[in-house]
């Protein structure tokens, strides 16, 4: 059937033909970041970088930023306060005396090692014990004391010297001692007479003692405290001793020291 718009003789053209394509169409592509940004934070995040101005709030900061870089007080320098460099100068030269004085002082320790002077007892008497009433004591009590300086390179002092005497715990008697020298290597011997006079004993030491006196075995302690000054070249220094001895001695008037045993220690 033809056309009527058409003149005799003519005919409608044929239609176009589809061209077939091997190739398979590309989807459209999806960022993964797919949150949209937020209109309302002045940051805005976009393929091509960072879109500091927000298109609702209109605000940006670049302004700013230029105006504080262009300022020139954040450029100029400051100038340090005197007293901070004393306080830097000062802690400086802390520092290098106290490194000073620690490497003399490993180095005096390393060439002469000192060593603590040592107490001993070598011999004691124990000469009476009597009670005039139940709880007050009385005794007379003689110790050799041996003080040696063991330090060859080292002289030491001692300005103070104080021996006290306990029975089961108890301060039963002291004696003071005068202060002296010693040279390096050198032994002192000293005599010390420990009275005790009217000393009250609880009942149950009071008893302990009677026992022992009776069972030929009378046990005492010796303490002493001492302070020493030693002396090496320019460098002095000072330190206190402390003593300890258990004394085991026979019934008197005739006590002899039967065992003993001290330790000192700083």
């Amino acid at each position: 059937m033809s056309d009527p718009s058409l003149g005799d003789g003519q005919s409608l053209p044929p239609p176009p033909q589809r061209q077939h394509s091997n190739k398979t169409p590309t989807p459209p592509r999806r960022f993964q970041n797919s949150t949209p940004p937020n209109p309302f934070s002045p940051f805005s995040v976009t393929r091509q970088g960072v879109n500091l101005k927000s298109p609702r709030l209109g605000y940006s900061p670049a302004p700013f930023v230029r105006l504080l870089s262009n300022d020139p007080l954040l450029h100029r320098p400051r100038k340090t306060h005197p007293l901070v460099w004393c306080s830097a100068i000062m802690c400086l030269i802390f520092c290098l005396l106290v490194i000073f004085f620690g490497i003399v002082t490993l180095i005096v320790y390393l060439v002469i090692r000192p060593r603590y002077s040592t107490f001993d007892v070598p011999n004691a008497n124990l000469n009476a014990i009597y009670f005039d009433s139940p709880e007050n004591f009385n005794g007379d009590f003689t110790l050799l004391a041996n003080f040696t300086n063991p330090n060859r390179k080292i002289s030491i002092r001692y300005d103070y010297l104080d021996v006290e005497l306990y029975f089961a715990d108890r301060l039963i008697a002291t004696q003071a001692l005068e202060p002296f020298t010693q040279r390096p290597g050198e032994r002192r011997l000293e005599m010390i007479h420990l009275i005790s006079s009217l000393v009250y004993l609880p009942p149950y030491p009071a008893i302990e003692l009677q026992r022992q006196v009776q069972i030929n075995r009378v046990k005492y302690d010796i303490r002493g405290n001492f302070r020493v000054r030693a002396r090496v070249g320019i460098i002095r220094f000072s330190y206190w001793l402390h003593t300890t001895c258990q004394l085991e001695m026979t019934s008197p008037p005739t006590g002899r020291l039967v065992a003993r045993n001290c330790k000192t220690k700083r």
